[in-house]
């Protein structure tokens, strides 16, 4: 390395997204030529609704390609509003909502504005592979939780109570979650909120990004509709990636106490500005428009996932358990990792047989790897066809 060549020490924290780069590697095989079926993303593979479509093709033929306000245009902030209270139970104003390139960026803001060095953050493991990442980079330390299938993939109060000290600022929960599908009860939340009620210093960042996509019966359960009282210091995160099939449009959106809210705002104003005004008219429409078409593909997700989980738990030495949300399937692959060494090796070695997965390391798991069941029925028969013929 030249002199000229120095990357920060903030960088040097941070690894690079596996989950990224298994699909970039997949991508790379496939223009060279090989037969690759990629389960690494979670990426909708239905198509974006024609009512949204028809908004973003409206909003350039108006000519709405110009700066808009950088926390997002009044319409987009007041249907994020209505959002967050039908399909989410939380009440907020549009002061206390903000708009940002994708769900990340606003995790990234919330974390980068508040965190100090050698604060700790409690992460339930397996976790979606960017939270601790995004921890370490800001100068915090990540305090790992780690649960399993036997417990549902879900941290208990005592967990909790467990993990927090006197450094804890925040509290990353995830439901239902990624790479595992868990999803947290009501009585599931208020118990952890018993917990916060005795450390007032800590923030939760909860991250509902997939509530659209839930397989069990009754409303999706969030911290702040379940404990108002703490709901000053919750930052709820949701968007349309996930549930309106809009990953490329990159609209996240993050509902908060005001003063954290403006806060994200101020870094945003220096690193990106606002969304793009394309993709917010977009959002307004998936956001206010016809929501009847999420009940069918919820329905097609639970077909998938039975099927998936049926055909994991047929390959011997593999299972896994029914995910209750989202469209991941943590596989638990501790009978073959002897023979590969560990988790790693099993996914390249995977790869070679034409599915790319990602190990479970990448998510602070250990000895299995991730699929996502997010594509269609014969593609993911297949692959099921090729991961038994590489591990028989």
């Amino acid at each position: 390395m030249s002199g000229a060549e120095h990357i920060s020490a903030a960088l040097g924290r941070v690894a690079v997204s596996r989950t990224n780069a298994m699909t970039d590697r997949a991508f790379e095989l496939r223009a060279a030529g090989a037969d690759i079926i990629s389960l690494s993303v979670g990426e909708p593979d239905f198509p974006t609704p024609a009512h949204v479509i028809a908004a973003a093709k409206a909003a350039l033929d108006a000519g709405d390609t110009r700066y808009t306000p950088v926390p997002g245009t009044a319409a987009l902030r007041e249907a994020a509003v209505l959002h967050f209270r039908r399909d989410l139970g939380i009440e907020v104003s549009p002061s206390q909502v903000i708009a940002t390139a994708g769900g990340k960026q606003a995790i990234f803001e919330a974390l980068l504005a508040t965190i100090d060095p050698g604060d700790e953050v409690v992460i339930p493991a397996p976790w979606w592979v960017s939270y601790p990442e995004i921890v370490r980079f800001a100068g915090g330390e990540v305090v790992k939780v780690p649960t399993t299938a036997a417990t549902g993939f879900r941290m208990s109060a005592d967990d909790l109570d467990g993990a927090i000290t006197s450094r804890t600022r925040w509290l990353l929960l995830n439901s239902p979650g990624n790479p595992t599908g868990a999803t947290y009860s009501a009585a599931e939340l208020r118990a952890l909120g018993e917990v916060l009620r005795r450390h007032p210093h800590i923030l939760v960042l909860s991250d509902d990004i997939y509530a659209p996509l839930r397989y069990t019966p009754g409303a999706h359960a969030t911290l702040a509709a379940e404990c108002p009282d703490l709901a000053g210091r919750v930052l709820t995160i949701s968007g349309v990636s996930k549930s309106h099939a809009m990953t490329g449009f990159r609209i996240g959106l993050a509902a908060g106490p005001e003063w954290l809210v403006k806060a994200m705002g101020r870094l945003q104003s220096h690193n990106s500005g606002n969304p793009a005004s394309i993709s917010q008219a977009a959002a307004v429409a998936a956001l206010t428009g016809p929501q009847d078409f999420l009940d069918d593909w919820c329905e097609r997700f639970r077909a998938r996932r039975d099927r998936v989980v049926a055909g994991v738990n047929a390959i011997p030495g593999l299972s896994t358990p029914v995910p209750d949300g989202a469209f991941y399937c943590m596989i638990d692959a501790g009978a073959h990792i002897a023979r590969f060494g560990d988790d790693e090796a099993l996914a390249m070695h995977l790869l070679e047989h034409g599915v790319a997965v990602v190990a479970a390391s990448a998510f602070g798991g250990v000895d299995g790897f991730r699929i996502s069941f997010a594509a269609d029925e014969d593609t993911l028969d297949e692959a099921l066809r090729r991961i038994a013929e590489a591990l028989a």
